[in-house]
């Protein structure tokens, strides 16, 4: 099972703030975690020539950055009876400073409430997008009225093996990656565990549509054939997933697999609605050696069409583009 050592929550100071904090320090109690809250402010405006006059630029943003971490401080009181909890505020471009952070105190999860305007702001350029592209540590973004313990979660994974030697791999190791998390969350929040692959069998329309001399049992062999490798697939993944899990939490979780034809961008958002799936873990970044590429288009347009939360994992080796250092 996934045990997270270090947790950051990332919270908007001026919001409602108790669901995402509930959820957090829960998490960190059960994982004997440390906890990190923080909040990441905005840029100072240019246009504050009158409050330059009182005081200068530097001591300005003292000031700003001391009064949100007293307001963060008053937001966590009431969970600092059970757990300890650092806090801290920053300023700056809101996920280069959480990447910082999380990079300067090896976070190994982030947690955080969507953006204003639904579980994914979809135009690409929002923070949440940034760090569910570049953020190193798994990022949990939080559906704005998601409270209580979650009933269903859904592990996303890929067990086609039509790709290169060198890539098979690195997503054997992503999606087991993805069933710890999502197996240790099923456990905390005593929810369902849902496992789903999509597989289709490529060109199995443009052979019925070009080549018509194929007989159709011909057809009908080869995606047979294409669905049970898939489903062995499957088969050999949980059973190396839960055999590295401990008996007692394998026997309590009991998951359930669903093997879906279909293409995963259309596929995996549906089944989350089907079943109203209250979290989606999935991974983000599946090709390997590509240079600049943070997240494949499935992956991308699977997120701007869940409406649920989400936990996005990076494969293992993945480099962040952020560095510590400003950059200009």
């Amino acid at each position: 099972m996934q045990r997270f050592k270090n947790i950051l929550c990332v919270i908007t100071v001026n919001a409602e703030n108790s669901g995402i904090l509930e959820r957090a320090t829960t998490l960190a109690e059960n994982n004997q975690a440390l906890l990190t809250v923080m909040e990441a402010i905005e840029e100072v405006p240019p246009n504050t020539k009158l409050l330059e006059q009182h005081l200068p630029p530097h001591s300005l943003k003292e000031k700003i950055v001391e009064e949100h971490r007293m307001s963060i401080d008053e937001k966590v009181a009431p969970w600092r009876k059970n757990i300890e909890i650092q806090t801290r505020a920053v300023i700056g471009i809101p996920f280069l400073e959480i990447i910082r952070e999380v990079l300067r105190n090896k976070h190994d999860l982030l947690i955080k409430p969507a953006e204003d305007g639904g579980v994914l702001d979809r135009f690409f350029g929002s923070n949440d997008m940034h760090l569910l592209r570049k953020c190193p540590c798994p990022v949990w973004i939080v559906k704005p009225d998601a409270s209580g313990n979650y009933q269903r979660i859904v592990a996303a994974v890929d067990v086609d093996d039509f790709y290169p030697e060198e890539e098979l791999d690195a997503r054997r190791r992503l999606n087991i990656q993805i069933l710890r998390m999502a197996a240790s969350l099923a456990l905390s929040e005593f929810a369902e565990l849902h496992v789903v692959a999509v597989w289709d069998a490529i060109g199995d329309r443009f052979i019925s549509g070009v080549f018509n001399e194929v007989p159709e049992q011909k057809i009908t062999s080869y995606i047979e054939h294409v669905r049970r490798q898939n489903a062995a697939s499957l088969d050999r993944l949980m059973h190396e997933a839960m055999s590295r899990m401990e008996q007692e939490a394998a026997d309590y979780l009991k998951p359930r697999t669903h093997l879906i034809k279909g293409t995963p961008r259309k596929a995996v958002p549906a089944f989350a609605r089907e079943i109203e799936a209250d979290l989606v873990v999935m991974g983000t970044v599946a090709r390997t050696g590509i240079s600049g590429l943070f997240m494949g288009n499935t992956a991308e347009t699977i997120l701007n069409h869940l409406d649920c939360s989400i936990l996005a994992v990076k494969p293992p080796g993945f480099t962040t583009p952020v560095t510590l250092e400003e950059s200009g």
